[in-house]
């Protein structure tokens, strides 16, 4: 079995073990899967609203900054850190223990595309070095500017239905998941329990389940493999000072 941590500057976004889980915008099981299957850095991938870009690991520091934002922000790439089983193997007396963690030949970024962009375009900043994606080969030249640009065409986007409804018997909750796992939700509807509100699934892999709430102001999280999870389709989210992240949800009147 093979473990994964997102290991950034005071950060680490996720590990499928005893860790909770400090939540991001892309933070979702598919975008948390698919990072599980890298082998090494790869042309960029589109998974649903995110692209995730990859860099080698052994480049000291590598960035990318976005054509719709004008070039105004500049991303940097997170290490991608790998630990493997056993992780309690006994350690012989008078040997120090090994660091658990190991470089997986990978650092990335994922970006949350606009919905409204149908193509990327992108520069990359390499070891200080502006330049092209070396993992893209799409480019054009930019007229205003001169610099050649890296391009990454986006499929259409079918429209998402919101996962929230409100109802007048209550509030509906949604989940995707691989097929078969146990999902629940918590809140502070019912004090952050883990275990009360057990998600049905069907169609495969999308669990949801309806809870009677009155009007109010509602916090919650999905639980999933004993980690917490915002909702990746709710942007309404409240920060706690550890930075963890739980979703936010109105019943009206």
């Amino acid at each position: 079995m093979k473990t994964i941590s997102i290991v950034a500057v005071l950060l680490l976004i996720a590990s499928f073990g005893p860790m909770t889980v400090q939540a991001s915008d892309w933070e979702n099981y598919e975008i948390i899967n698919q990072l599980l299957t890298l082998t090494g850095p790869s042309a960029p991938v589109i998974q649903g609203n995110f692209v995730i870009f990859t860099a080698n690991s052994s480049l000291r520091r590598v960035g990318i900054s976005f054509a719709h934002e004008d070039f105004r922000n500049v991303y940097w790439f997170r290490q991608l850190a790998i630990t493997q089983d056993p992780l309690n193997a006994p350690i012989p007396p008078g040997q120090k223990a090994p660091d658990p963690y190991i470089d997986s030949g990978i650092q990335f970024y994922v970006h949350e595309v606009p919905p409204h962009l149908r193509e990327l375009e992108y520069r990359i900043v390499i070891n200080g070095l502006w330049t092209v994606d070396p993992s893209n080969e799409m480019t054009r030249r930019d007229p205003v500017s001169g610099l050649s640009l890296s391009v990454l065409h986006l499929p259409p986007r079918p429209l998402r239905p919101n996962p929230l409804s409100t109802m007048p018997e209550g509030l509906t909750f949604t989940y995707r998941a691989a097929p078969g796992e146990l999902v629940t939700v918590g809140g502070n509807f019912n004090r952050w329990d883990p275990f009360m509100y057990e998600m049905r699934e069907g169609p495969a892999g999308v669990y949801s389940i309806m809870i009677p709430l009155p009007p109010g102001n509602y916090q919650y999280v999905f639980f999933h493999r004993g980690q917490r999870y915002v909702d990746p389709n709710n942007p309404s989210r409240i920060y706690a000072r550890d930075g963890s992240a739980a979703s936010v949800i109105e019943v009206p009147n």
